[in-house]
């Protein structure tokens, strides 16, 4: 596991609606709040709207533990949700979860598709990547908690479906939604036929002339 990166916050006391909007416009400061630990209040900070959106650039600082450090204290979170502008885009507010190294802990990373330019089923078949989960929700220890999950699509081939029974996850690592159960198991990634194929064309004509010799 990489060194975490380093997010520095304020304690916010000024709270609500109002202050929030004042903290995002005349101090360019994103409001968030840290949560969780046994026996720790929830904590509302304000984190520098550069440097939170410098390190929003970086796709694995969404599933990376982070070093959350608030004046002369830091802790070990992860970022839980993030709310943004509707039409803009930049961040308005932030969910910070504490963790601890010894306790199980449960957060989505990326799906990675590695070689679809090398896919049997799209170079020789003519097929269509359908990428269904763009992250997989997981359980793990911290020390074991993956930036991405990568699915090698190089020898797929058209029809075939990669689901997330199928996945090669690493060591100690978890899938949630298996834990409910096979009817759980969806699919991740497949190739399918492209619509109106030829093949598709002669199934509907000889539907029609199916139909064509019922009516007579």
């Amino acid at each position: 596991m990489s060194e975490a990166p380093i997010l520095n916050a304020e304690v916010r006391d000024d709270l609500g609606k109002g202050a929030s909007r004042r903290l995002r416009r005349q101090d360019n400061k994103v409001p968030a709040i840290v949560y969780g630990g046994k026996q720790r209040k929830p904590m509302n900070i304000s984190i520098s709207q550069k440097e939170f959106a410098k390190h929003l650039e970086n796709e694995a600082f969404y599933s990376q533990i982070l070093q959350l450090k608030v004046g002369d204290k830091s802790e070990n979170v992860i970022l839980k949700d993030l709310q943004r502008h509707p039409s803009k885009g930049f961040p308005v507010h932030a969910d910070f979860l504490r963790i601890s190294k010894t306790q199980v802990m449960q957060t989505s990373v990326p799906v990675h598709l590695l070689n679809e330019d090398k896919c049997k089923g799209v170079r020789l078949q003519g097929g269509i990547i359908a990428h269904n989960i763009a992250h997989l929700e997981i359980s793990c220890l911290p020390a074991d908690l993956p930036t991405s999950i990568d699915v090698d699509l190089a020898d797929l081939e058209l029809g075939q479906i990669i689901h997330i029974s199928d996945l090669q996850l690493p060591e100690g690592v978890t899938s949630v939604a298996l834990s409910y159960g096979p009817d759980h198991d969806q699919p991740v990634v497949a190739i399918n036929k492209p619509r109106g194929s030829v093949e598709d064309e002669e199934e509907g004509g000889e539907e029609g002339e199916e139909t064509e010799e019922k009516e007579d």
